[in-house]
């Protein structure tokens, strides 16, 4: 053998036997879920998968979605807390988790949204359905287009709970952005986290079925999900040190099984990762200057936190860089899109938040700007 050629071949294993030890390195993680993901919730960056795509039945983690879609009803304005939710006969009907609902029987909707939320209450989920939409079935085509919206390409729902349908599939990586979008609402993650309430002055107890909440710190919300079929599942969120992971398992194999593999897999996210925040929501990040406005700047925030999840020491490998307009022309309206903030990990582009003006601009008074004007006039004569 030539002294060229035993070089190439000792380059060759040299190289080998260091790709075999980054392998090693690598932690691993196991589980009994047949699908699984975690997710840092403020990027969705994948900080562990496990056949995250695979079609399975979500059980009542279907509710995720029914509430989001409730959520987002209540923000455009279409209903309000208060309003009486009437059970019609059809919602009183419903099997599986329930609250027993009576036909005819009204609950305002926070009170029915508590029941879906703590007590996977699947005659509420009917019952909630109807009143937004006018039915069920119109109720589920929403919930479909807006999984769509959010980028869900594994997920058909064919009912608003959850119970065994044909047809009726959603995957980890779905659920997980569900759950992405729902933490956005504060009344969320207020309910999500009540571990007891009380229904029809006490005669009736809901006790949470997430029991994250009383076994795991920092557990925020989630929603548990049981059949035969789909076997056990959790959708969740744990915060801990401004880093908030959402972790989904399907198909656990026994009973508090979808606890300890999420417990497993929070564990695994919090050793390996850190989050780097950089700003709050609404937290100033600067100005930009307004031309024929009642004013002449306004300060501009991120619309959501920024912030970077990275390995643990790796910190030192995080940059961000602020862009914004050098002026806007009034009016402008209090969220409108001003600039955004992007933020790096070693050079590459992780995440991009718009940065929104944090007050309506209104137009100002030809007399204002007139006066602006003589103003410029007389700073250049002076």
């Amino acid at each position: 053998m030539t002294l060229k050629k035993a070089f190439c071949l000792i380059t060759v294993l040299i190289l080998l036997l260091s790709q075999a030890v980054m392998v090693q390195a690598q932690p691993v993680l196991e589980t009994t879920a047949e699908s699984a993901i975690l997710i840092d919730a403020a990027t969705g960056k994948v900080l562990f998968e496990k056949e995250p795509d695979k079609e399975l039945p979500p059980a009542s983690v279907t509710k995720i979605m029914t509430m989001l879609v409730a959520l987002e009803a209540l923000e455009e304005g279409k209903v309000k807390l208060t309003d009486k939710v009437t059970t019609s006969e059809n919602a009183s009907k419903m099997g599986g988790s329930q609250v027993y609902l009576e036909t005819g029987e009204e609950f305002d909707l926070r009170t029915m949204l508590i029941a879906i939320a703590v007590g996977s209450a699947n005659d509420a989920c009917v019952a909630v359905a109807e009143h937004i939409a006018g039915s069920h079935e119109a109720y589920v085509k929403m919930m479909n287009d807006r999984a769509k919206q959010i980028g869900c390409k594994h997920t058909n729902f064919v009912n608003a709970y959850g119970l065994p349908a044909e047809g009726h599939y959603t995957s980890a990586r779905d659920l997980s952005m569900m759950m992405r979008e729902i933490l956005k609402y504060p009344l969320f993650r207020e309910i999500a986290q009540i571990k007891r309430y009380d229904l029809r002055g006490g005669e009736f107890v809901l006790h949470n079925t997430n029991k994250l909440l009383w076994w795991y710190r920092g557990a925020v919300g989630g929603k548990t999900g049981w059949t035969s079929e789909a076997k056990y599942c959790l959708a969740s969120s744990v915060e801990r040190d401004n880093l908030r992971l959402i972790s989904v398992v399907m198909a656990t194999p026994e009973p508090r099984s979808h606890f300890r593999e999420s417990m497993k897999i929070y564990n695994y996210g919090f050793a390996q990762y850190e989050a780097v925040p950089i700003a709050k929501a609404g937290q100033l990040m600067g100005k930009v200057r307004v031309h024929k406005g009642t004013m002449d700047w306004v300060d501009v925030a991120p619309k959501q936190d920024v912030k970077a999840v990275v390995n643990k020491g790796k910190k030192s490998e995080v940059t961000y860089k602020v862009n914004l307009n050098q002026s806007v022309e009034a009016p402008k309206q209090k969220g409108q899109k001003l600039g955004d903030v992007t933020v790096y990990q070693d050079k590459k582009e992780v995440l991009k938040v718009d940065l929104v003006a944090t007050k309506e601009i209104q137009k100002g008074t030809v007399f204002r700007q007139i006066f602006k004007l003589l103003q410029c006039v007389y700073a250049y004569n002076k």
